[in-house]
């Protein structure tokens, strides 16, 4: 794995040397970490699309994975059911998603692009609601993919939502919250002022 002193950080991407130059001695702080060792980091982000109604449309699944490949800027794979349910019509090993994996400056570079073009596209966007798992890795969900600038709006056929998932190398969520949050993610904020 790349680590700060390996790569120059003429070559790193934004919001990595953000990471390096900031947030870790912000987090070290924050958390009263002794050994750097300890720092929570961004592991990877996982970016994937449901397409339940790929039962009915089966070529919906070839347009989402162009899709997904311009957005994420790699090939993802087709997930397949992994057990039958009839009432859906899905049989066992059929398609009915797609996903991409994303790591190292693939997964910077998708970061910066998610908080700083994205986000800001969403219609009455008011922040993040915080969907932990408890393990420190959070979820967020869009409902079009056309906030992202890589799919034109021509081309788009049909709206379809995606999920984003930020796996952090943490076990608790107030860790993993602290660390996206020094990131520039956007949670809501209640009315006291706290993250929630």
């Amino acid at each position: 794995m790349t680590t700060p002193s390996s790569t120059s950080s003429s070559t790193r991407p934004r919001l990595h040397e953000l990471y390096c130059q900031e947030v870790s001695s912000q987090l070290m702080t924050d958390l009263k970490l002794q050994n750097c060792m300890q720092l929570p980091r961004l592991d990877k982000i996982i970016v994937s699309m449901g397409l339940g109604s790929a039962v009915q449309e089966p070529k919906l699944i070839e347009t989402s994975l162009e899709s997904l490949s311009l957005i994420c800027g790699q090939r993802p794979v087709v997930t397949r059911a992994r057990k039958s349910i009839a009432g859906f019509k899905v049989r066992q090993g059929m398609r009915v998603g797609v996903v991409a994996t994303l790591r190292r400056q693939r997964m910077w570079e998708f970061f910066d692009r998610f908080i700083s073009i994205a986000l800001p596209r969403v219609r009455d966007f008011r922040g993040i609601n915080s969907r932990f798992d408890g393990s420190g890795n959070c979820s967020v969900g869009v409902q079009e993919q056309l906030v992202f600038p890589e799919i034109p709006y021509d081309r788009a056929n049909r709206s379809t939502g995606l999920n984003v998932t930020f796996v952090t190398t943490v076990d608790n969520d107030a860790a993993g919250q602290l660390l996206l949050q020094h990131l520039g993610l956007p949670f809501r904020t209640k009315k006291g002022g706290k993250n929630g």
